[in-house]
């Protein structure tokens, strides 16, 4: 039998003791919360002879409003169910207030919104097949039905059956692959075209002309709208969970270190879709310091108490971090107990700087191996990336050519100075260039640099002000919403820079890197990047490295074509501009 013991001081206003009503004037108040204090002690004296005490600690980052976690006045004494006996009758637990540490919706939101996904599906599906029927045949003047158009019906009727039991069938709408990543989007994207492929092969082989025109409409109009959904839904599920809604509760199993840092990015990262439930530590600590900016979480058990913890919880995930005692044989048998009760198992990697992509499984019997594939810093993806880059630049050119020769004026006319700023920066493998900038600053602004080094805000070797006197009256509306980066394009085009990089360096900084940073160098800087998309001059400096180390070694063209979707948001939001 084990206990939860709040330690000394950690009871908040929101944890209301069982059984007492909340005092309607202080004096009340006062006098319950010197009743409840010897509780406590009674409770804490009893609690000290369990083999297996109960703690409740604080982790960094966790932000509970976020996450979705709401310890009400019912949570502690829940966790008591089956302490009862042992910590005597000054923490009788009550059994009904266990409904307060779930999230009542945390079982339901997948089953609801998987049904919404269906229905939407099954809508586009229809609204698709009728359109391309629509388009192929006019009906005008038409007595009656033809052969061919029962013939098209038909098609269309086993197009749809096969479309939307190949989106069920392959996963599309599972929960673990919805609200986040590329994986959904490729399922849909497959599904559709096994969908439309499987009929026109049938077709085709038996020489039947029902073909080219319905297939030419329905195709990439069904993609389309397939993947527009899909992305509508996405941030709908998004702003639930940023709301603290749809997260599935999930408990985390492991050390202290490995424990708080998983922690730490689910807080950051909502759009995986949990909520922490609870902790397990497979190496016990007897004492934890409470302090800000850590936040409440309970620590239901150890790691041999998983599968109580987890009724308890009413969590559906465990989150394994780091190694466990036992080694593999434990985490099987981890897997095993879990499977028992329709809990899924998830292993936190230590590879945290290595894309999904590049991670293989080569089954061995007994020996289940994990193969990491070498980053790509040339090759053909390369040339269709520099490809890419070519085509959009231009284009790019050719359709804000107006807007360019505005800013330029405006510029010109807002200050003394030319309207276009040229500044040294390092390109790939050390390589310095001219990078090209609409003129946001005072013509001397780099002599003024020196005179403000002190209230320097920014982190590492940047040098960063929030409200900088040295940006212009134009500079400052035109940083907010990136219009001064607009002429990098030409970098771009030259093949200086890429439209998706790292940041580009000025030669001070690369001069201040330590080993590890010079890896951002292996391949073009860009104009966006994740560091745009992810907070911009708000980041930390380790954060910003990070994010561009991990830039440069996962690439893919899938990603580059997501972060210059979302760099457009990034931009509107103009979060961290400058």
């Amino acid at each position: 039998m084990s206990q939860l013991q709040a330690p000394h001081g950690s009871q908040g206003p929101g944890l209301a003791r069982p059984g007492h009503a909340r005092p309607a004037n202080p004096r009340t108040a006062e006098a319950n919360a010197r009743a409840d204090s010897k509780e406590n002690s009674s409770g804490r004296q009893a609690s000290r002879r369990l083999e297996q005490p109960h703690r409740f600690l604080r982790w960094p980052g966790t932000d509970l409003a976020r996450t979705g976690m709401h310890l009400s006045g019912g949570a502690l004494p829940a966790m008591l169910a089956d302490t009862a006996s042992a910590a005597g009758p000054a923490s009788t637990p009550v059994a009904h207030h266990l409904a307060a540490t779930k999230n009542p919706t945390s079982a339901d939101w997948a089953k609801s919104f998987l049904w919404r996904l269906r229905i939407s599906d099954l809508l586009i599906t229809v609204i698709v097949v009728y359109v391309a029927f629509a388009a192929r045949f006019s009906f005008a003047g038409t007595a009656g039905p033809s052969t061919t158009t029962l013939q098209y019906a038909g098609l269309g009727l086993l197009i749809v059956a096969l479309w939307n039991l190949d989106l069920e069938i392959f996963r599309t709408r599972e929960r673990t692959v919805v609200g986040a990543g590329a994986a959904e989007y490729r399922r849909v994207l497959n599904s559709t075209l096994r969908s439309f492929g499987a009929p026109a092969i049938v077709l085709i082989v038996f020489d039947l002309q029902l073909v080219r025109g319905f297939f030419a409409v329905a195709l990439p109009l069904g993609i389309c709208l397939l993947v527009a959904s899909r992305w509508m839904w996405r941030n709908w599920l998004g702003r639930q969970r940023a709301r603290g809604r749809s997260l599935s509760g999930a408990v985390v199993v492991g050390e202290a270190k490995d424990v708080r840092y998983v922690i730490t990015q689910l807080s950051r990262n909502l759009s995986a879709g949990y909520k922490v439930a609870g902790v397990a530590l497979t190496t016990p600590q007897d004492q934890i310091r409470l302090q800000a900016p850590w936040h409440e979480v309970p620590e239901m058990a150890n790691s041999e108490d998983i599968a109580s913890t987890v009724k308890r919880t009413g969590a559906q995930t465990v989150i394994v971090a780091g190694k466990l005692p036992g080694g593999p044989a434990a985490v099987q048998e981890l897997g095993w107990r879990l499977g028992d009760m329709s809990c899924e198992l998830v292993l936190a990697s230590s590879l945290t700087n290595v894309a999904g992509p590049r991670v293989h499984f080569r089954p061995v019997e007994g020996l289940p191996l994990m193969h990491v594939e070498l980053p790509q810093y040339s090759g053909g993806k390369h040339v269709i990336k520099r490809a890419m880059d070519v085509v959009l630049s231009a284009v790019a050119l050719l359709l804000l050519a107006p807007l360019l020769g505005a800013l330029a004026l405006i510029v010109r006319l807002d200050s003394h100075g030319p309207s276009f700023f040229h500044q040294e920066r390092v390109g790939r493998n050390g390589k310095p260039f001219t990078m090209v900038k609409f003129r946001s600053m005072v013509s001397n602004a780099e002599q003024l640099r020196e005179q403000l080094a002190e209230a320097n805000e920014g982190s590492g070797v940047l040098f960063k002000l929030s409200s900088d006197p040295r940006v212009t009256r134009a500079g400052q509306w035109m940083r907010r919403y990136s219009l001064d980066e607009l002429p990098q394009f030409w970098n771009v085009l030259l093949g200086h820079m890429s439209l998706v990089g790292p940041r580009p360096p000025l030669a001070t900084e690369v001069a201040g890197y330590e080993r590890p940073t010079h890896r951002r160098l292996l391949i073009k800087p860009g104009i966006t990047g994740l560091w745009q998309i992810n907070g911009r001059s708000d980041l930390e400096w380790n954060e910003a490295v990070r994010l561009d180390l991990y830039y440069v070694e996962n690439w893919s063209l899938t990603g580059d074509t997501i972060i210059l979707w979302r760099t457009f948001k990034a931009v509107y939001r103009s979060t961290g501009a400058y």
